[in-house]
């Protein structure tokens, strides 16, 4: 799948805008959003403070979302763009959903598993491989999650 850069700039900051409302919601700025051939499919940002359930990690909510809108739990031929590279939840959900494509914009070095602490989507054992590319919009990104968390402290 040859994407031009703009084009994964164009979706990845509709999730960057997406992680501002989760900002804004007092939740960790993540944002993510689901397309398919060009047209988006769903969309969420980080919920779980604000729906009680831990499984609402920005990455599901979209999953979820784009789900619903195709009317099945597969979601073959997509591109999920995130803000933050992925969790073992993230990553297995979108093992399962068949997703395609990933992007994501910055590395998590403590939690995330497509290329931190390990390559999980890159595990030969898996029924479906979930191809990744990383560093779009990183510095944006980044710099949302670093000022989020000085904040806090």
């Amino acid at each position: 799948m040859s994407v031009p850069l703009a084009e994964h700039e164009q979706w990845m900051r509709r999730a960057l805008a997406l992680a501002d409302r989760a900002e804004n919601e007092g939740e960790v700025p993540i944002g993510a959003v689901l397309v398919r051939d060009g047209q988006l499919l769903g969309e969420g940002w980080n919920q779980v403070i604000s729906a009680q359930d831990p499984t609402a990690h920005a990455e599901i909510v979209a999953m979820r979302d784009a789900a619903s809108v195709a009317g099945n739990y597969r979601l073959p031929g997509s591109t999920l763009y995130v803000t933050l590279e992925p969790c073992t939840m993230c990553a297995g959900a979108m093992i399962h959903a068949r997703v395609e494509l990933l992007v994501f914009a910055a590395r998590e070095p403590k939690a995330g598993v497509v290329c931190s602490t390990c390559s999980l989507l890159d595990e030969p054992r898996y029924n479906h491989r979930v191809s990744w590319q990383e560093g779009v919009l990183a510095e944006e990104s980044s710099a949302r999650l670093q000022a989020f968390f000085q904040s806090r402290r």
